[in-house]
């Protein structure tokens, strides 16, 4: 059997879209998620093994976040099975400024594999394919940090950059940081928004505790609860308020402006409330 490239996350913002720059370009995958046969849960992991098996690379994006407590002994538990079934190369993504993202981060250089980091920013999607796209459909939109400047990535970015680093062996063994082209606040997001589409959404600056009240009163997990908590009260302190030029020293090209981002998300009709019905 010829070999294939696992990607965890069939259905997840990034790895839909690896997945698919992949096949598009003669690639053989085997995209797991939950809901495939064979399936990939981060719980299950006697399960996991199944869904490696044929695969000599796997593009990696653990779930909720690798911020989470329990996410650097799940890295370390994969990649034990990983070596098992002769996968050879890893390819994590991570996110920026994150301190259990780090620590999972090593168990993948220390792991005897050849590997790349992906270490994004805050994805741009999240305003159209996240937790904010309510907000946005809504017309009104409460979050904390609002001051708080970050630049935000276009995620067909970070797959292009994964495409990257699973087909171009030189790359191998390099942790590559990238990020959006621009320093903007939520605030200056969703003013760029209102303008593509044409509508007025209005913005409200509220504390954390007040936004982790209403993402409760909406039944999130907990998981998801103290991740949110996590980013708004720990990781969006500025830590993150510089631009890298990672997509375009990969790429050779720039990386996506939110507004271009806004402008075709927008075209694509991911903001009508028609199209969400």
């Amino acid at each position: 059997m010829s070999q294939q490239i696992l990607i965890v996350g069939k259905h997840g913002k990034t790895g839909r879209r690896v997945n698919s720059l992949l096949q598009a370009n003669g690639y053989q995958t085997k995209a797991v998620s939950r809901s495939t046969e064979p399936a990939f849960d981060w719980l299950k992991p006697e399960n996991w093994r199944e869904a490696m098996r044929g695969c000599n690379q796997a593009y990696v994006c653990y779930q909720p976040d690798l911020a989470v407590p329990q996410a650097e002994l799940a890295i370390n538990a994969f990649l034990t099975v990983a070596k098992q079934e002769g996968i050879q190369h890893i390819v994590l993504l991570s996110g920026r400024g994150e301190d259990g993202a780090q620590q999972a981060e090593q168990q993948v250089i220390n792991s005897g594999l050849t590997w790349n980091i992906v270490r994004a920013s805050w994805f741009a999607q999240n305003f159209s394919e996240g937790f904010m796209i309510d907000g946005i459909l809504n017309g009104e939109i409460a979050l904390p940090a609002s001051d708080i400047p970050e630049p935000f990535i276009d995620v067909d970015d970070i797959a292009e950059v994964a495409y990257a680093c699973i087909t171009s062996p030189k790359l191998n063994n390099q942790l590559i940081e990238i990020t959006g082209p621009h320093l903007l606040t939520f605030k200056d997001c969703v003013e760029i928004i209102s303008e593509e589409i044409k509508k007025p959404i209005h913005h409200t600056a509220i504390t954390v505790k007040e936004f982790l009240s209403s993402l409760q009163q909406q039944n999130m997990p907990e998981e998801m609860l103290w991740l949110m908590n996590e980013l708004f009260s720990v990781v969006m302190d500025g830590r993150n308020s510089q631009v890298t030029h990672g997509v375009e020293t990969l790429l050779g090209r720039p990386a996506t402006s939110f507004r271009e981002y806004a402008r075709k998300t927008a075209a694509s009709g991911a903001w009508s409330k028609q199209q969400q019905s």
